[in-house]
């Protein structure tokens, strides 16, 4: 598979291009010589920018991705409403990033978490950095809308958890009706939420 190069300094696109990388292959999958490739970098900048090596690079490119994630993720949100039209929105957007990539993009952060949680501390945290701050963002949208901190919590823990498995389900399957039954799902809790 050839990607093509990412615009931005050698840097950013070597980081983009491990995400890219990252969210189709996983961490195990991907080399060095290919982000090298896939980023138009030389190969030596990869050592010049990442000491640490692949480590490294790959922690910077799970926080950076994740990052990406959760504004594209907050835009959809932030742009309905009220906060059942958002949570529906997202799992919408999600299943149709899915069809548009043929099944190959889903979460850049899920992939890689899987594969490192019990064997690359550096990188486990790397991810649970990530999910702490996509889980303080949906805390932050739930109490808004009038779900109490209390409630909202654990809620904003679901809707992570359903959206994750909406995506590993609809890319195992190739088919949205998982990722549509996570979302119809995480519709019902919020609504119980609200109206609790």
């Amino acid at each position: 598979m050839s990607a093509q190069p990412v615009p931005g300094t050698t840097k950013q696109r070597i980081v983009e291009a491990t995400s890219r990388l990252f969210t189709q292959q996983g961490f195990h999958g991907t080399g060095l010589k290919q982000i090298a490739a896939a980023s138009s970098a030389p190969f030596g900048s990869i050592y010049h920018f990442f000491p640490g090596g692949k480590d490294q690079l790959g922690a910077e490119a799970i926080e950076v991705s994740g990052a990406g994630f959760q504004s594209l993720v907050e835009a959809v949100w932030d742009s309905e409403r009220d906060v059942v039209a958002a949570v529906r929105a997202v799992f919408r957007g999600a299943a149709d990033v899915l069809v548009a990539s043929d099944y190959a993009d889903a979460c850049p952060i899920a992939t890689v978490a899987l594969e490192v949680a019990s064997t690359n501390e550096a990188l486990r945290e790397a991810t649970e950095r990530v999910f702490e701050s996509w889980h303080a963002s949906l805390v932050a949208r739930l109490v808004g809308a009038g779900i109490t901190k209390r409630r909202a919590s654990p809620l904003a823990h679901q809707i992570v958890a359903l959206l994750e498995g909406g995506f590993l389900l609809s890319r195992a399957g190739r088919s949205i009706a998982p990722m549509r039954s996570c979302g119809s799902a995480a519709v019902a809790l919020v609504e119980a939420a609200r109206s609790s």
